[in-house]
């Protein structure tokens, strides 16, 4: 299972730590979004959005369709959210 960290912290954090990682060849073990405030995060991880994610958790590749089926939305506001979580690194194709 892959792990993700959403966080909020500033830009000049996350430079700190990716010149680190980059100095000692050794970065963390799990994948990190940052975000650079609370409201940032929680415009982009809205209710609906982190439903679409606990469904979407540890199934495999899913289509779009497949994830409005599973969350009882329409296929179209289900894309537009995929889309935003793509946008923002949360999801991969």
């Amino acid at each position: 299972m892959n792990t993700v960290v959403l966080e909020v912290r500033s830009l000049a954090e996350t430079l700190a730590d990716a010149s680190r990682a980059m100095t000692s060849g050794r970065g963390d073990p799990e994948a990190r979004i940052a975000f650079a405030s609370p409201e940032l995060l929680w415009q982009v991880l809205t209710a609906k959005r982190w439903e679409l994610l606990k469904v979407m958790c540890g199934a495999g590749a899913m289509s779009i369709r497949e994830a409005a089926r599973r969350v009882g939305r329409d296929v179209k506001a289900v894309h537009g959210d995929v889309s935003a979580l793509l946008d923002a690194g949360v999801l991969s194709r």
